[in-house]
Order: structure tokens, then sequence, then C-alpha cells
């Protein structure tokens, strides 16, 4: 299994991290314009919809846990012609949220066991889209 970690400091309160990263319309402005649908509920439905170049590519799972300002974890599937919508295809987002003197860590862990996962060095503030979400917590 693959587990890639990607840990960022943002200098803001972890609820303005929460909403980030668990309100549909500011998810919509750091994940590449992905509209989120899920109610948050442990057990329900969780969809990301991304329109690109005329089509639509779509990810969708389960929420697994949620408490908030402090964990959220869903399971995903992303599509690939390889891949049957089965339970081993799907991989397990997790968003770990740590305050401190008003500043959060955020981990975000992607524990991969689909064929051909890869395991990454672990990333942090060089990564555009880590930018993208602290720029819009620490902005909003």
């Amino acid at each position: 299994m693959a587990t890639n970690i990607s840990t960022i400091i943002i200098n803001a309160p972890s609820q303005k991290v929460w909403d980030a990263i668990t309100k549909a319309a500011l998810v919509k402005r750091w994940q590449y314009g992905s509209d989120l649908l899920t109610t948050w509920e442990i057990g329900s439905d969780i969809k990301f919809s991304t329109a690109w170049e005329d089509k639509v590519f779509e990810q969708w799972g389960k929420v697994l846990a949620f408490t908030p300002t402090e964990i959220v974890r869903y399971s995903l599937f992303a599509p690939r012609p390889d891949l049957e919508d089965k339970p081993e295809n799907y991989f397990i987002m997790s968003y770990v949220l740590t305050e401190e003197n008003g500043q959060t860590k955020l981990e975000i862990i992607q524990e991969d066991n689909r064929p051909n996962a890869v395991q990454e060095a672990p990333q942090g503030e060089e990564n555009p889209l880590l930018q993208s979400l602290k720029q819009l917590a620490e902005g909003e």
C-alpha cells in the first residue's frame, strides 16, 4: 500500500481551514474547480465532479469520519479503464487538522491500495494545490 502524506502550516484558525476543506463553494476554489456533493454524515455518499476540456470527471465514495475542525476521512473511487468499481479499488483520504497558537497544521493522508499505486515523497509548501488551499484559508 502507498501512503502519501502532504503537510502544510496555515496561518489561520482550524475553523477556517475546516471550512476550506468541507464547504463546497470553497472546495471548488482550490480543488481544480471540483463540485463537491455530500451531507458529511458518516456513511453518506461523497462525490467530486470536475469539468475539463469538454469532459466531466467524477470520483465518488463514502464519508468514513467527520469530527469538525479535527478530521474528515472518506473513501474515493477514481475511475480508470483498467479498474472495476469495487471496494479494493477505492483509496482513503484523510484530512487531519491540529491548531496551535492561531496556526493550523493540515495533514492530508492518502492510503492507496489500488494496483500501480505510487509511493511519493512527502509534500508540503511546494505543492501548488496546498498553496491554493493555504491562500484561501488565510484570506477568508
